[in-house]
């Protein structure tokens, strides 16, 4: 899901309370990218042609002095040849035992956005055709602008309300309503009500 919000990743971090740990977190994802792209033997003038954002912004998310929005994310992710979804999973998927096959509460890595919005990674490495995500907005949390991009998706309101924009069409979610449609059909959505909204979000292909 692609989405315009800015980004930290943190592991063990509850929905609930989240407050001191995310501002540590958010560290990792400037460090995160940072190292990929060294490892890909590429400069900043490249990624900043690749991207369309300034040398001068992606230095600054690098050293994590800005936040970058989902879509920019989603133009880093696709400049260094990976999905969005790598900066949640990182080594888990190559962990043998019980992290194979299980998710401990306490284990979900997340990425948090500025807007008020988090999305916590539900799957393991062991499946690769799929992404189940828990997604929580706070009240009045949005993505204004639609986007699009290859899979399709499906969810399920767990609490909360959530405004679905497919199209043309917009649709209000209540709890226990759940929704599927192509991701390749520019879509939205926005937190209307005044408490936290919870999704579980699937995604096929893990394109996000």
């Amino acid at each position: 899901m692609v989405r315009e919000r800015s980004v930290a990743v943190a592991d063990n971090v509850d929905p609930a309370g989240a407050g001191d740990e995310m501002d540590e977190a958010g560290m990792l994802v400037g460090e995160n990218i940072r190292r990929l792209r060294k490892a890909r033997g590429m400069t900043l003038e490249a990624m900043s042609e690749l991207t369309g954002l300034s040398t001068g912004h992606l230095s600054q998310i690098e050293r994590d002095r800005s936040s970058p929005t989902l879509k920019a994310m989603f133009d880093i992710s696709k400049a260094l040849g990976v999905n969005v979804g790598w900066f949640l999973t990182g080594d888990d998927a190559a962990e043998n035992g019980e992290a194979r096959f299980i998710m401990r509460g306490d284990r979900r890595k997340v990425i948090s956005y500025a807007s008020g919005i988090r999305d916590y990674m539900l799957n393991t490495g062991a499946v690769k055709d799929l992404e189940v995500l828990m997604c929580t907005f706070e009240p009045g949390a949005t993505v204004a602008e639609g986007y699009s991009h290859v899979g399709e998706e499906c969810g399920l309101v767990l609490s909360g309300q959530l405004e679905l924009w497919i199209g043309d069409e917009s649709f209000l979610l209540n709890q226990n309503d759940s929704f599927s449609f192509s991701s390749e059909t520019s879509h939205r959505y926005r937190n209307p009500g005044i408490t936290e909204t919870v999704v579980i979000w699937c995604v096929s292909p893990p394109t996000y």
